[in-house]
């Protein structure tokens, strides 16, 4: 069982596949008829802490393909306005915990720029999480657990249905980046130092990885570079040169051939350092509805001190 909550680097280990850079189907249909194949069974018993009263965040509940999940949601204004919102994926297992305290500028992992340029955040815990129903699948059922997150929060009083974003970061930015392949629910995507293939995670997230890395179509549907093909959205991939996954972005890159997928390697940011700058950047252009033209017209760029 999983038991903590964690956040690690997660430097990845090289693997080997040829992978499919542009599909002959999208991500969807070839999950068509293919379960997840958990074949390591894990779950998260506890429950998520609740935010303090002055964090600005509430614990809520929307409803997922399993039932009840958790999750955390910024308070709206009373003001009657409709405002942009981005759901965010944390690195790590992914497991939602303090997004409330304030991290240093060169690894804050908290989504917090987002919140300070005035969109509301949903941090939605997934399947097997935080108490929540099921198990881990391993970027798998996950994807449709998002797309209910997704549904949820363009319901919500203050939020614009139109302008909802999609971002995470490390195993999140890898979650988010498959789910831009799988779904075109969002108006934008940005994944920061994802992997390739998950593989490469092994036993870092969860203690061992639940499905089988030896089958290869269940490997493939889970591997990101397979499907950069499904993206229908703008999507924004990221990185650091300075001790991060440059490797993987690296792979992505060279296995894209989709003009709505962005790619960006951050002169002297590492794998955290970049988070930040990039995310204070990214969300103005968000609030002032301009994430597409950032990537389109002016290209993304980011420099860390």
């Amino acid at each position: 069982m999983i038991a903590r909550i964690v956040w690690p680097a997660l430097l990845l280990t090289a693997v080997a596949s040829p992978g499919i850079a542009q599909p002959a189907s999208t991500l969807k249909d070839a999950r068509a008829g293919h379960g997840p194949n958990v074949i390591t069974p894990m779950r998260q018993k506890a429950k998520p802490p609740k935010p303090p009263k002055q964090s600005g965040l509430q614990l809520v509940s929307y409803p997922g393909p399993l039932g009840a999940m958790a999750g955390y949601f910024t308070k709206a204004p009373q003001d009657g306005q409709k405002r942009p919102a981005i759901i965010w994926i944390s690195g790590g297992n992914t497991a939602i915990g303090n997004f409330w305290t304030a991290q240093p500028r060169d690894n804050d992992q908290t989504a917090m720029a987002f919140r300070e340029a005035g969109l509301l955040v949903f941090y939605p815990s997934v399947r097997g999480l935080n108490g929540n129903p099921g198990q881990i699948e391993g970027f798998y059922g996950e994807l449709d657990d998002l797309v209910a997150a997704t549904k949820w929060l363009k319901q919500q009083p203050g939020v614009d249905p139109d302008r909802v974003y999609l971002g995470g970061h490390s195993s999140g930015g890898t979650m988010v980046l498959l789910a831009a392949a799988y779904a075109g629910d969002w108006k934008g995507v940005v994944s920061f130092g994802p992997t390739h293939d998950p593989r490469g995670y092994g036993p870092q997230l969860w203690g061992a990885l639940p499905f089988d890395s030896g089958n290869v179509k269940d490997s493939d549907l889970r591997a990101p570079r397979n499907w950069l093909g499904s993206i229908t959205v703008p999507t924004l991939v990221l990185e650091g040169d300075q001790r991060g996954n440059v490797g993987a972005l690296d792979v992505l890159r060279g296995s894209n051939r989709n003009p709505r997928v962005h790619f960006t390697l951050a002169r002297g940011c590492s794998h955290f350092s970049i988070l930040r700058p990039a995310s204070e950047k990214i969300a103005r252009a968000m609030a002032e509805d301009g994430f597409e033209t950032l990537l389109a017209e002016k290209g993304f760029s980011i420099a860390c001190p």
